[in-house]
């Protein structure tokens, strides 16, 4: 049986640190996929990663355990990753760097690694790397709700949460950017599942 967030972070709260550590295991992972897939640079995410558990196991007492433990996790998070670009924003050598996007630490990657055969990894590897481009070019906001959503599990109250925006703003940028992800792609000559050729 698995010990939710919540009871993870009473026993945190009253000296268990190897609560934290359960912790740190359970979303170290989905933390770097969530900072890589928004700044495309393994050491940085890596770091900010570093940061967010940091910040966490130092303001555990600020947790009240309410079940939104994600949802909080996730704003400190968010709040990291503005606050570096902010300060990378006024660094013109930052800014000229062109980050790589490899990495195989992502978890579609790893499935089609196990499932597909070459050419298929091939055009998997390429239609991820043109969703990831693609995302690039849809507002902060909705791509933000839809990695989150989409790339990190959250349910839609812990995007609002994580966000500090309403339910009902959530649910509307992920839908506006579900829309414009999918006209992209048609752009580019891929149909969403599901939909007439």
């Amino acid at each position: 049986m698995t010990v939710d967030d919540d009871e993870l972070m009473i026993r945190l709260q009253g000296g268990d640190d190897s609560a934290f550590e359960e912790l740190l295991e359970r979303y170290q992972g989905p933390l770097q996929g969530f900072f890589f897939r928004n700044t495309r640079d393994a050491q940085l995410s890596e770091d900010l990663t570093q940061e967010t558990l940091l910040k966490v196991y130092n303001q555990a007492w600020d947790y009240l355990p309410s079940g939104r433990f994600r949802g909080w996790m996730y704003r400190i998070a968010r709040n990291l990753l503005i606050d570096d670009v902010r300060k990378r924003s006024h660094d013109a050598l930052v800014k000229a760097l062109k980050r790589s996007p490899n990495t195989e630490d992502d978890a579609m990657q790893r499935l089609a690694a196990e499932v597909l055969t070459p050419s298929e990894r091939a055009s998997a590897r390429e239609f991820v790397d043109l969703v990831d481009r693609l995302l690039g070019e849809i507002p902060e906001e909705q791509r933000q709700v839809f990695l989150l959503h989409h790339y990190v599990g959250l349910s839609l109250p812990e995007v609002a949460e994580s966000m500090e925006i309403p339910l009902a703003t959530s649910k509307s940028r992920l839908r506006l950017a579900r829309e414009k992800l999918t006209v992209k792609l048609r752009a580019h000559g891929v149909q969403a599942p599901g939909s007439a050729t």
